[in-house]
């Protein structure tokens, strides 16, 4: 589990994310977003390059293995429709919950980029 709380380093993680993935295809990947985390998961969001950052997650999405997720209560604190989250991105109830969650009843590494 990848956990995302500065969208500064959503680039680094994709890429460790695909490195990942190739020392380890058939690997589970849930990448979670929230407070300042989750401007990557938004539509229109480009990195410093300009490379959107939707097709990046749609690729890896496409592996079947990888999911993000991203947080309701930020959406909500910082007054973010939720029509503006990548279709890629399922909005759970609280970020830190799933990293909870995902950790404790599930059996997940923490990662942290």
């Amino acid at each position: 589990m990848y956990h995302i709380t500065d969208s500064t380093v959503a680039t680094q993680a994709l890429n460790n994310i695909r490195n990942h993935l190739n020392a380890s295809p058939k690997a589970k990947i849930v990448v979670v977003a929230h407070g300042a985390g989750i401007d990557f998961l938004l539509e229109g969001a480009k990195n410093k390059n300009g490379n959107p950052y939707d097709i990046a997650v749609q690729e890896l999405t496409d592996r079947d293995h990888v999911e993000f997720r991203i947080c309701n209560n930020t959406l909500e604190t910082r007054k973010i429709d939720k029509k503006q989250v990548i279709p890629e991105a399922k909005i759970v109830p609280s970020g830190v919950a799933e990293v909870a969650r995902l950790q404790i009843q599930e059996g997940y590494a923490y990662i942290k980029p």
